[in-house]
C-alpha cells in the first residue's frame, strides 16, 4: 500500500495543524454543507426504514418525512410506546457519521481520489463501492462504530463528486448511479489530453468550460493542489484561494463548495444532487443489511447495552451466579416491550485468557452463554481484567455503561494507558463491582503467602480507571453482592441522565448542590465511601434527611458495604437541592435521572480560527490552549442552554464557554488557555416550564467521563481506514511538546511509544522517539499493523498509539480504528430476461386484473444470490433456483400482482452484500368492449391474465 514517505510527513504534519476544509463546509458556513447533508440523510432514510417496518406490522406511523425533519422527530415516530426515550445514541451516532466525513479533509486531504479531484473517476468509485461494502462487512459483524466511521467517509467522497465535477454543468438532474454500482460502466470521461475549460474573465467564471464539453457530454473535474501545482494543458482547475493550479491558466476553477464558489451560482443543484445521491447510497446499504441491522448502525435504540466483563477464575462462582440472576431479571423485564438493549455484550478473563468478547442481539442466545460460565482455575490472584476490559470498551457503543466482576488485582496494568485512552475516545463509563478484594489480601498474609498478593496501589488502579469514566468502584463481600446490583438496573434504565458526579479524595466535609427539574423522574443518589460516611440531604424547602434516616421524608435509603442509594420520593420537588457529606476517607457522590433531556460533546479542532472549519480530535486536549467542544442537546424542545463549563475536578473552579449556535439544538463551545488538569463538561439551561418553586426551569446535565489536558501532541495520518486480509497498513505519526498551546520548536526530548490492539494483530512501532535539536519540535515515527490472513471481512480493530514523557507524568494517545476487508465479489447481481403482462390503460378497470412479472437472476459464475425482496408492490412473489449452461446459479423470479400496483421493485442481494435491482412494469393494453359482443363486465366474469382476456358474453 501507498503510503507517506518521509519527505512527504512534515508537509502532512503541517498541513494537519493549519489547513481549513476545502469541499462542502463540514459543518457551518454555506447553507448546505457536509454536515447537514448527512444530516438530512441519515434522518429521512431512519424514518423511512421505521415507516417500512410499521407497515409491515400494521402500525401507524404519523411523521411527514422530507428535508425539515428533526432527530427528535424521528426518535418519537420510531420510538415505542414509552414515558420517556432518550435520543442521545441516535444523535451521537449521526455525529459519527458527519464527524467522519469532515475528516475526510483531514486525514486525506493530499489525496485526490477522496475529492474526485483531478479526474480520478475510477480510483473515485473504487473507494466508493468497496467502502459501501466495508460498511456492509462490518455491520454484519455488529461491528458498527467502525461501519460509521466509514460510512462518513464514503459520504464525503459521493458529495464532493457533485461539487468538484461538471455533472450539474452537464444539466444532470439526476445522480450519477454509476459511482454507487460497479458494474456499469463510467461513461464519457474526458480523456487525459482533452481540454476542458478556458480562463475565466476575472472573477466570473459562469462560462469556462468549453462548449465542445459541455455539448458532448464529456465527463471532468477541477484540478487541485496546493503545494506543487501541475495542471495538464487546458484542464479545469478546482479554484479557491489554497488552490495554487487556479493561477495557471486556464485560471479559474469550477467547485460549487459555497455560494460564492467559481461556480457557487450552482451550489444548490451541487448540493441537492449530493442528498439525493446519498440517500441512493444508505437504501443500497439498507437493503444490503436488512432494516433491523441498519437501524443499528443508525444508533436508533432506546436502551443502552448490557455489558458485562467478569472474572471466570475459581473464586467467583457466586459472583457469576448474581450476574446469571441480574441478567435474567433484565432480559425478562424488556423482552416484546420494545425496549430491549439493541445489544449484549459479554467478556469473560481469567489468566492465561480472557476473551472472546461475545456480541449479540439474541437475548435467549446472550442468557444461554452466560449460563455456560463456570468459575475454574486461577490461583496466583492476578487475572487479564485490563486485557477483558479492553475488548469491551472497543466493542459497546460510545456511552456505554460497561459493569466488570472481579476479586483480583490485574495482571496486565501496562494497560492502564491504552484503557484510559479508550475511555476518553468512546466517553464509556466502567463501574467495578470489588469483591473481598482487599479481604483476600489480609488472608493470605495471615496465611504466610507473600507473592503476587493485593496491595492498596494495585487496587487504586481500579479506582482511577472509575474515576476517569465516570463509574463507581463498588467493593462488597460477595455474600452482599444482590444488595448492590441493584446499581446495575438503575444504570441501564431508559434515558438515564447524569445530574451531578464529584469524587472527595482526600474526604472532607463539604456539601453538593444540583438542580432537580421536571424532565427528572427516578432520580437516585449514589454515593460511595468507607461505613464511617454521613449525609444530610435537603430539599428545595429546606426539608432534611439525615443518614441515619431509612425513608421518608425525602427519600428511601439502603447501603451494602462502601454504597449507599437514595431513591427520591416520586413527588419530589423541583429546584436547588443540597446534600452535605462528611467523611474523612475518599467518598464519591452520583446523581442520576431519567431524563430525555440530556446531551453528548464531541471534541473537536477549529482551523484557522473559523468555526465554519471543525475536524474530530483524537486524544487529549493540549494545555494552555484552546478547546473546542461540538455540543448536541437532546430531547430540547422549548430548551435553551444558557452555559456550558468546564469544572476543575481538582479545585472545583468552572470555566465558562463561549456559545455559537448552529442550530436550535447544536453549539460550538470554545474555551480559551485552559490549564493542565483534568475536567468535566457541565451544562445548565432553562427549561419551557415554570414553576414557584424553583429557579424558573433551570436544569443542569454533567457528562461523567473526564477531559485531562496535555502538554504532548500526539498525530497519526493513515493513508487508509481498510485492511486487506493478510496485508499491511503503515501509519506514520508524529510527537511534539507544546507550550502554552502551540508547538515549542525548540523542545527536544525522549518519549516513550507504546502500540497496542483489541485483536492480537502483529503490530511493529518504536519504543521510544526523540525530538532533536534540529527537528523543529518534532519527532517522527511509523506503525505498522498486519491483520492475519485468516481475518474475516468485517473485523474491526482498535489501535492505539500512546506517547509518555521520560518522567512518566505526562502522555497522549491517538485512537485508530480500522476495518478488515476483502474483496472476493464486487458484482452486483443483474436481472435478465425480464418479461411482462399487460394491465388495461383505463385504471379504473384494474381491480378486475392481475399482471405477471418474470426475470431470471443471476451474479454470474461464483457469485450467489441469496436474498430477493419486494421494495416496492405488494404482489405474490415466488423464486426458484436452477443451474444456467454455464454453470451459474439462476434464481427464477415469478411475481404476479393486482393491475391497480402495476409497477414492482426487487432487490437481489448476493452473498457479499451487493444489491442489483430487479424492475417491471405491466405494459398497457387497451380492452374495450365491443356493442356486437354486449360485454356487461362483473367482478367475477372478466380476467386478464399474461395479454390473453377471457370475456363471458
Amino acid at each position: 500500500m501507498a503510503t507517506v514517505g518521509s519527505v512527504l510527513l512534515p508537509l502532512a504534519v503541517v498541513f494537519a495543524l493549519t489547513a481549513p476544509s476545502h469541499c462542502f463546509r463540514p459543518l457551518t458556513g454555506a447553507p448546505i454543507t457536509h454536515r447537514s447533508i448527512t444530516e438530512r440523510a441519515m434522518l429521512r432514510k431512519t424514518a423511512e426504514v421505521c415507516q417500512a417496518i410499521a407497515a409491515v406490522n400494521g402500525d401507524a406511523f404519523d411523521l411527514i418525512i422530507d428535508d425539515s425533519v428533526t432527530t427528535e422527530q424521528v426518535v418519537e415516530a420510531c420510538s415505542p410506546s414509552a414515558s420517556v426515550v432518550s435520543s442521545v445514541a441516535f444523535t451521537n451516532a449521526i455525529a459519527e457519521i458527519y464527524l467522519s466525513n469532515a475528516n475526510v479533509d483531514f486525514l486525506f486531504a493530499l489525496n485526490a481520489e477522496y475529492h474526485f479531484y483531478d479526474e480520478t473517476f475510477e480510483m473515485g468509485r473504487t473507494l466508493i463501492t468497496e467502502g459501501v461494502s466495508a460498511v456492509r462487512a462490518s455491520t454484519d459483524m455488529g461491528n458498527f462504530i467502525t461501519a460509521r466511521s466509514i460510512l462518513g467517509e464514503v459520504l464525503h467522497t459521493l458529495q464532493d463528486f457533485y461539487s468538484h465535477s461538471n455533472w450539474v454543468e452537464l444539466g444532470n438532474t439526476a445522480p450519477y448511479d454509476a459511482l454507487i454500482t460497479p458494474a456499469l460502466p463510467l461513461d464519457s470521461l474526458a480523456g487525459p489530453t482533452v481540454p476542458t475549460c478556458t480562463n475565466c474573465i476575472g472573477d466570473d467564471c459562469t462560462d469556462n468550460i468549453l462548449p465542445a464539453v459541455l455539448d458532448g457530454g464529456l465527463l471532468t473535474s477541477g484540478y487541485f493542489d496546493r503545494s506543487f501545482p501541475n495542471k495538464p494543458e487546458g484542464k479545469c482547475s478546482d479554484g479557491g484561494p489554497l488552490d495554487l493550479t487556479s493561477t495557471q491558466e486556464p485560471v479559474g476553477g469550477i467547485n460549487k463548495d459555497t455560494l460564492d464558489s467559481r461556480h457557487g451560482f450552482l451550489h444548490q443543484e451541487a448540493a441537492d444532487l449530493a442528498l439525493t445521491a446519498s440517500l441512493d447510497l444508505l437504501e443500497n446499504i439498507r437493503i444490503g443489511v436488512g432494516d433491523q441491522d441498519f437501524l443499528r448502525l443508525a444508533g436508533l435504540s432506546f436502551a443502552p447495552v448490557l455489558c458485562f466483563v467478569i472474572d471466570t477464575t475459581g473464586s467467583m462462582t457466586q459472583e457469576i451466579a448474581e450476574v446469571r440472576r441480574v441478567s435474567n431479571n433484565i432480559v425478562a423485564s424488556r423482552l416484546d416491550t420494545g425496549l430491549e438493549p439493541p445489544f449484549y455484550i459479554l467478556v469473560p478473563f481469567s489468566d492465561p485468557d480472557f476473551g472472546p468478547v461475545l456480541q449479540t442481539t439474541d437475548a435467549a442466545f446472550f442468557m444461554e452463554q452466560i449460563n455456560l460460565l463456570t468459575a475454574s482455575g486461577g490461583g496466583d490472584l492476578p487475572e487479564f481484567s485490563l486485557s477483558g476490559l479492553q475488548l469491551a470498551l472497543t466493542a459497546a457503543p460510545r456511552f456505554s455503561d460497561i459493569f466488570l466482576f472481579t476479586d483480583a488485582p490485574a495482571k496486565d496494568p501496562e494497560l492502564r494507558s491504552t484503557i484510559l485512552a479508550l475511555i476518553e475516545s468512546t466517553r464509556s463509563s466502567v463501574t467495578f463491582m470489588l469483591t473481598d478484594l482487599l479481604n483476600r489480601r489480609r488472608k493470605r498474609e495471615l496465611e504466610g503467602v507473600a507473592p503476587r498478593f493485593v496491595t492498596q496501589t494495585q487496587a487504586d488502579l481500579y479506582r482511577e480507571i472509575a474515576l476517569a469514566s465516570g463509574g463507581l468502584t463498588i467493593e462488597v463481600p460477595n455474600s452482599d453482592l444482590s444488595m448492590v446490583t441493584i446499581f446495575i438496573e438503575d444504570s441501564i434504565a431508559i434515558a438515564v441522565v447524569t445530574v451531578f458526579q464529584d469524587v472527595k479524595d482526600p474526604g472532607a466535609a463539604c456539601d453538593f448542590s444540583f438542580f432537580i427539574d421536571d424532565t427528572l423522574s427516578n432520580i437516585t443518589i449514589l454515593l460511595t465511601g468507607a461505613p464511617s460516611l454521613t449525609f444530610t440531604l435537603r430539599s428545595p424547602t429546606g426539608a432534611t434527611q439525615t443518614s441515619s434516616e431509612v425513608s421518608e421524608p425525602l427519600a428511601s435509603f439502603s447501603s451494602a458495604s462502601n454504597l449507599r442509594r437514595l431513591r427520591l420520593n416520586n413527588d419530589s420537588e423541583t429546584g436547588l437541592w443540597e446534600i452535605s457529606v462528611n467523611s474523612t476517607d475518599p467518598y464519591s457522590v452520583k446523581v442520576i435521572g431519567q431524563s430525555s433531556l440530556d446531551f453528548v460533546y464531541n471534541l473537536v479542532e477549529v482551523k484557522d480560527g473559523v468555526s465554519t472549519d471543525l475536524f474530530p480530535q483524537e486524544g487529549r486536549p493540549i494545555s494552555g490552549g484552546n478547546i473546542s467542544l461540538l455540543v448536541t442537546l437532546t430531547g430540547s424542545d422549548g430548551v435553551s442552554v444558557t452555559q456550558v463549563g468546564l469544572l476543575n475536578t481538582l479545585d472545583g473552579t468552572e470555566v465558562n464557554g463561549t456559545l455559537e449556535p448552529i442550530t436550535d439544538s447544536i453549539y460550538v463551545v470554545t474555551f480559551s488557555n485552559i490549564a493542565e488538569g483534568t475536567y468535566v463538561v457541565l451544562l445548565k439551561g432553562k427549561t419551557g416550564s415554570l414553576t414557584s418553586r424553583m429557579t424558573p426551569g433551570s436544569f443542569q446535565r454533567q457528562a461523567p467521563t473526564r477531559i485531562r489536558t496535555s502538554n504532548i501532541v500526539v498525530n497519526a495520518l493513515p493513508n487508509t481506514t481498510i485492511i486487506e486480509a493478510g496485508s499491511s497498513v503503515t501509519i506514520p505519526f508524529t510527537v511534539a511538546l507544546t507550550n502554552g498551546g502551540v508547538i515549542d520548536d525548540g523542545a527536544m526530548g525522549t518519549f516513550t511509544v507504546s502500540a497496542t490492539n483489541d485483536r492480537d494483530f502483529s503490530v511493529t512501532s518504536p519504543g521510544s522517539v526523540t525530538i532533536g535539536d534540529d527537528s523543529g519540535g518534532i519527532a517522527s515515527g511509523t506503525v505498522i499493523l498486519t491483520a492475519p490472513a485468516e481475518a474475516l471481512s468485517g473485523t474491526d480493530v482498535t489501535l492505539t498509539i500512546g506517547a509518555e514523557d521520560a518522567a512518566a507524568i505526562n502522555s497522549n494517545n491517538v485512537v485508530l480504528r480500522f476495518s478488515v476487508f476483502t474483496v472476493t465479489d464486487n458484482a452486483t447481481p443483474v436481472c435478465l430476461a425480464n418479461t411482462s403482462s399487460g394491465c388495461p390503460a383505463d385504471e379504473s378497470l384494474c381491480k378486475y386484473f392481475v399482471w405477471d412479472f418474470m426475470a431470471n437472476v443471476t451474479d454470474g459464475i461464483n457469485g450467489t444470490v441469496v436474498d430477493i425482496t419486494v421494495l416496492e408492490g405488494n404482489g405474490t412473489l415466488e423464486t426458484s433456483v436452477e443451474v444456467g449452461p454455464d454453470g451459474e446459479s439462476i434464481t427464477v423470479v415469478s411475481y404476479t400482482a393486482s393491475c391497480c400496483a402495476n409497477r414492482v421493485v426487487l432487490s437481489a442481494v448476493d452473498v457479499a452484500g451487493n444489491v442489483g435491482l430487479c424492475v417491471g412494469q405491466a405494459d398497457e393494453v387497451n380492452i374495450m368492449p365491443t356493442v356486437e359482443w354486449n360485454v356487461v363486465f362483473k367482478s367475477d366474469e372478466v380476467c386478464l391474465r399474461g395479454s390473453r382476456v377471457f370475456v363471458a358474453k
